[in-house]
């Protein structure tokens, strides 16, 4: 008998595939065989990279500078353009040391979860959120603490959550907080948060602030005066903000998906550490995606951007008034980003569950939303995330054929 090693995947990849992922590919696959398919699966903005950003890409490209490898964490340009933006935003002066660029916020997650956790380490998400946490934390060897957060709490963690956690769980060594947060939309108010970064001070625990939707708020829902475009966390409790995690992105304000970058701003005792993954895991960030986004941060992209949260605003509402006939269920208030979370109702003793209603609603319909499994794995099953970065006439499309499938 052969006493070789059997080749396999390793343990720590067995995580579940992100089902948004193969909805976006059947949706590919029926347009492909000429089908009219309306996709409101994935959290992209329909109206792409700022035209100045595209323009400054361009003279990049035509220039025939040599794209070049940059500095681990950037270059010193678009570090300095970021900072400015805290300052500008938030009224935060941020050293630019501070700042790492990454591959998108996805980049920022991997290397801030290996600098700030030990494999073993207990780390708390809300339940539902968004699944790309739990799975990059668990590949990484982290125990991962989901926290059901309800309507009651509006899907956020409260020190009181976190509390029981802890006694049920054992100490915790991070939280994931995301606002406005994926799939639901919600977000915390100023004095939320700071309740949140002190309960992480008092107990030890490494906050890990997920802002990429700030920016992407509505007046209707903002909680306070104070929180127009999302709280930062560094805007709260001294040192204690400062030693949150902060991670942010040019893919949602900014609609630059495709470009694929990121930032964190770091507690300075992480820096070191960061630097040094970061050269090792991906070497640097897209040198002419940098080169181009420090035009994100002019007048005249921030006014871009204003007027496609306008529109997105628009379609929210819309949207909002015309839940009636869908017949849903209970809806999370979508206080932020571009996402409706919503139970299914009556639609549950048709289908069964959420997966088997966006199955089918796609084949029918064309029209493409995600399972609230990719979110929950509990209680997804009940509910569905409907994405309308796609803009109104998209989602305007898309309820008439829901409509017209659930009639059927």
């Amino acid at each position: 008998m052969s006493s070789l090693r059997q080749l396999t995947a390793s343990s720590r990849s067995q995580v579940p595939p992100f089902a948004v992922m193969d909805i976006l590919a059947r949706v590919d696959q029926l347009r492909a065989e000429g089908r009219d398919v309306v996709s409101l699966c994935a959290g992209e903005p329909s109206g792409g990279s700022p035209s100045g950003v595209s323009a400054a890409a361009a003279r990049i490209h035509a220039s025939g500078r040599a794209l070049t490898y940059t500095p681990a964490l950037g270059t010193a340009e678009l570090r300095a353009a970021i900072a400015g933006h805290y300052g500008q935003w938030y009224g935060l002066d941020v050293d630019p040391a501070r700042v790492a660029v990454t591959t998108g916020s996805s980049g920022a997650f991997v290397l801030g979860f290996l600098a700030a956790f030990d494999v073993g380490d207990r780390v708390a998400l809300a339940r539902p959120g968004y699944p790309a946490y739990r799975n990059i934390l668990a590949a990484l060897g982290c125990e991962v603490v989901e926290v059901d957060c309800g309507p009651e709490t509006r899907y956020q963690p409260t020190p009181e959550l976190l509390d029981a956690a802890v006694r049920e769980h054992g100490q915790l060594a991070g939280l994931v907080l995301a606002s406005p947060a994926n799939p639901t939309g919600t977000m915390v108010s100023r004095a939320e948060l700071q309740a949140i970064v002190e309960w992480c001070q008092g107990n030890g625990v490494r906050l890990v602030s997920d802002e990429i939707y700030h920016g992407i708020t509505y007046p209707d829902a903002v909680l306070d005066e104070h929180s127009q475009r999302g709280v930062c966390a560094w805007e709260l409790g001294g040192e204690a903000g400062n030693e949150a995690i902060v991670i942010s992105s040019f893919s949602k304000y900014w609609g630059m998906t495709g470009w694929r970058l990121g930032w964190m701003l770091l507690p300075e005792e992480l820096v070191g550490a960061v630097d040094a993954l970061a050269g090792n895991v991906a070497l640097c960030p897209p040198a002419p995606s940098q080169l181009a986004a420090v035009e994100a941060f002019s007048p005249a992209s921030y006014a871009e951007a204003e007027a496609w949260v306008a529109q997105y605003a628009e379609t929210r509402r819309a949207l909002l008034n015309g839940l009636g006939p869908l017949g849903w269920g209970p809806a999370a208030p979508a206080d932020g980003a571009f996402y409706l979370y919503a139970e299914l109702g009556s639609q549950l003793e048709r289908f069964g569950d959420s997966r088997e209603y966006c199955r089918a609603l796609l084949e029918a319909e064309g029209v493409a939303l995600v399972p609230g499994t990719d979110f929950d794995a509990h209680a997804g099953g009940r509910s569905v995330r409907l994405s309308f970065a796609a803009g109104s006439t998209a989602v305007t499309t898309a309820v008439e054929r829901i409509l017209r499938f659930q009639r059927a």
